[in-house]
């Protein structure tokens, strides 16, 4: 999953920088290139998830955060992706919640970090 997920960010990026940055306005590209650094923040996030040992940080905790980093990345970013491919604006509505997703998978490392001291 973490290998689909930073590919389709590069593809995504390389995609938007050499073909749509002729066809999308200024804002469009920001929302987009916005997107893609989301979905490859967290990507690395989760590539940093796989490496923790179980013995520093519980498997659940690790799968908790996981978890809402990929409900992130699908809400926040592919919302973000949607309206720029569809430019259905009311898909925007649904990016807030990827964004409160992404906090509360880096909420749940914080409590795992305090609670494994």
């Amino acid at each position: 999953m973490v290998a689909i997920s930073g590919l389709f960010s590069v593809v995504i990026g390389a995609f938007a920088a050499h073909i749509l940055e002729a066809v999308l306005t200024a804002k469009r590209m920001d929302t987009l290139e916005t997107a893609v650094q989301y979905q490859i923040f967290h990507t690395l996030a989760l590539l940093g998830l796989m490496g923790i040992d179980d013995k520093l940080l519980a498997r659940r905790w690790k799968k908790n955060a996981a978890g809402f980093f990929l409900l992130g990345m699908i809400l926040f970013c592919g919302s973000l992706y949607l309206l720029i491919a569809t430019n259905i604006s009311q898909l925007a509505m649904i990016t807030p919640l990827g964004g409160l997703s992404f906090m509360i998978g880096w909420i749940m490392l914080l409590l795992a970090a305090v609670r494994e001291k």
